[in-house]
């Protein structure tokens, strides 16, 4: 059995299923491959959007309660690289903000498990202070 373009190159899948597409056909699309591509698409937005939320977040709990003034300018940089990332995804895919609000909590709660382990010695809030 010959194997699939899927399976050989999928970036000429891509530009293949693109092609078919837009000459309209249909009838030669992979469509069950199309559709778990579009799925996983959706999700690595959605995983990319939750990485710079919990990034921003770790980089402001540092900044505010970590006593390390050294390290204040790199901490506010990576802050505003953040924010300008969600701002750009958050243009391109303003659904996203909706996702965003719903796991706010419980992605600062990771956020402040991963700098407690840097920083254990400090006491970061348990509830975000922004909620």
């Amino acid at each position: 059995m010959r194997e699939s373009l899927y399976n050989r190159d999928v970036v000429l899948w891509v530009e293949d299923t693109v092609a078919k597409l837009q000459s309209r056909d249909f009838g030669n699309l992979d469509l069950e491959k199309l559709i778990t591509e579009l799925e996983d698409w959706g999700s690595s937005q959605r995983n990319g959007a939750r990485g710079l939320l919990r990034r921003l977040l770790e980089h402001s709990l540092k900044s505010c309660y970590v006593p390390l003034p050294g390290y204040y300018l790199g901490w506010q940089r990576e802050i505003r690289n953040f924010r300008k990332d969600l701002q750009d995804l958050l243009a391109d895919s303003p659904s996203l903000k909706h996702f965003l609000q719903e796991i706010l909590r419980q992605t600062y709660t990771r956020a402040r498990a991963t700098v407690r382990e840097d920083y254990s010695q400090i006491n970061f809030p348990d509830v975000n202070p922004t909620f």
